[in-house]
């Protein structure tokens, strides 16, 4: 197996990802957080060869390019869930809300038919290997509070003004 890995630059400072060989996405990473100096490490310890190859991770590039521009508010690209059941299900419901809005964690779950379930939902975020594209920093907690984030609740604070920065300067550009 070959994953292929590169940098894009986004709200949230650096991030580091990487491609499969079809080119579907399998892991981002906040590097500011430290996590990007280990994804080429944990690759590597799942049995991947890792590589650079700026054509293969060009399409996801470009995504992430136009979401921190403010271009780009849902993502199109391949995606590859590497999970239980459980937490597939969990990180496809996050891709289905909608960008710089918010679901608290009972929500998810209610929305997959297992009220009481918010503390699952927390866990399965907490393995989420995607964030952005699977969008669990848009989770936060019944009381409004952001809840908790792998990249720091920093970032997450940053990922949300940016979203809602963006459809603030749309709405302004409609009037």
């Amino acid at each position: 197996m070959n994953a292929y890995v590169d940098t894009v630059e986004s709200p949230a400072g650096p991030l580091a990802f990487a491609v499969d060989e079809d080119g579907a996405l399998i892991r981002l990473h906040f590097v500011e957080s430290d996590h990007g100096s280990v994804m080429a490490r944990d690759l590597e310890d799942e049995g991947y060869a890792v590589s650079t190859d700026k054509t293969r991770t060009s399409g996801v590039r470009e995504e992430l390019s136009e979401y921190a521009t403010g271009r780009r508010t849902a993502f199109e690209v391949p995606i590859s869930f590497a999970g239980s059941d459980w937490q597939k299900a969990v990180w496809l419901e996050l891709t289905r809300i909608p960008y710089g809005e918010t679901r608290s964690y009972g929500e998810i779950a209610d929305s997959l038919g297992r009220p009481g379930a918010a503390r699952a939902v927390g866990r399965a975020n907490a393995t989420n290997v995607l964030p952005l594209v699977v969008p669990c920093h848009r989770v936060i907690s019944a009381d409004g509070s952001l809840g908790g984030f792998n990249g720091g609740l920093h970032l997450k604070t940053r990922l949300l003004d940016h979203e809602r920065q963006v459809l603030a300067g749309r709405g302004a550009d409609e009037a």
